[in-house]
Order: C-alpha cells, then structure tokens, then sequence
C-alpha cells in the first residue's frame, strides 16, 4: 500500500480524488495540505499550510506518490501573475519537496493543449510546468492534460456552464478531444497514475479521459 500526497484536494478534481484515495485499499494513508481544513478521517493527514511558504522540513512530506490537482483560472486568481503562481510555482514546489523526501511517483492534471511553446497565456504556462517537472527526476511522470470539465464548481463560471450545455447537448457529433469530460474520470486516472508508477513520462489526452 502506498501513502499519498494529494495537492488540490479542495478543487472540483481534487475532490473526486481524495474520496477515492480514501476509500482505496491501495492507499494507507492520504497527506492533503490544504489553505483551510477538511473533514476529518482515519486516513487522512490534513497539513493547515500557507502555499507560499511551504514547511520543507516537515516530515509528512516522505511519501511514495503525489498527485496534484492544483489549478486556477485567470479569472478567478485576478491577473496572470497569480494564476502563474497557482498553476506553475505551486506545483513545482510540491514536486521537488515531495521528490527531496522520497517520492518517486507524480501525477499533474494539466490541460488540453499545454504547450510551452504556445503564444496562449494559459497553455504556454500549462506546457512550461509540465516541462520543469520532468527535470524533476521523479521516476514517474504522468501528464493528465483534459479538456473541459463538467460538474459543479464553487466559483461562478458563466462561460464554463455555457460551453458545457452546447457540447453536452451535441454529444457524440463532438470529436473525442473536445467533449466535456467527467471530473470523476480525471480524478480516478490521476489517482491510478500516482499509484501505478509505471517507470518514464506519460500524457494522457483528453480524449481517453472521456465516455
């Protein structure tokens, strides 16, 4: 059995993971560090932590795995610096914490179209922490890159809801890549990647993250 590292436990993905990670006979104990505290449960270390100003010495960092889910929009962190420092600063300094105490396995929901190459704000910043991961070293990097989401996030997002009515409502006329994907799939993909740590780097599309 493996004990996790979950970052983004709060977020609609991160969510889905942690009830999974709870309920898996796979994990012996999950370690969620999140800005306010969650339920309690017999499985779960609930690290109270300022993400910018991360405790490197403590000893809930030596895991075997960690999946992350952190992310934000530009919208809703307020400019692009603060959605950088969510989507990219974050997940890296998870990443070489968990590394430096001995985690060798780690799973990121990225995003479709995540290229640090692109003249797009968000995908460019996407690519940009995919590729800082893979010099890393972890001896598992699984890149989960969906499109968008479904189900009901705490934010108002007007335009998420819209775009999820017009391809929900054109279903299968939808190529594979960009219909609206289940956070319950990404979750689960993410956790089986954390814990699967098949040796090397892996992308998983959006397109296989869908019914």
């Amino acid at each position: 059995m493996s004990r996790l590292l979950l970052a983004g436990a709060t977020g609609l993905v991160g969510q889905a993971t942690l009830a999974l990670a709870l309920a898996s006979p796979r994990v012996v104990a999950v370690v969620a560090p999140t800005r306010r505290a969650l339920p309690a449960h017999p499985k779960l270390l609930n690290p109270v932590v300022d993400f910018d100003a991360l405790p490197g010495d403590a000893d809930w960092w030596r895991v075997d795995a960690v999946a992350c889910a952190l992310g934000t929009t530009i919208r809703d962190a307020g400019s692009q610096a603060a959605f950088h420092r969510v989507d990219h600063d974050y997940p890296l300094a998870v990443a070489r914490l968990a590394h430096a105490h001995g985690a060798r396995s780690f799973a990121l929901v990225s995003a479709l179209g995540a290229d640090p190459a692109s003249r797009v704000f968000y995908s460019r910043t996407k690519g940009d922490v995919e590729q800082a991961l893979a010099d890393i070293g972890f001896d598992s990097l699984t890149l989960l890159r969906p499109g968008l989401l479904g189900g009901d996030r705490t934010q108002h997002r007007a335009g998420e809801r819209w775009a999820q009515r017009i391809l929900g409502a054109l279903g299968p006329v939808v190529p594979r890549r960009y219909r609206v994907v289940p956070p319950e799939r990404v979750a689960a993909a993410l956790l089986d990647a954390a814990l699967d740590a098949r040796p090397g780097r892996h992308v998983v599309l959006s397109e296989a993250l869908v019914d």
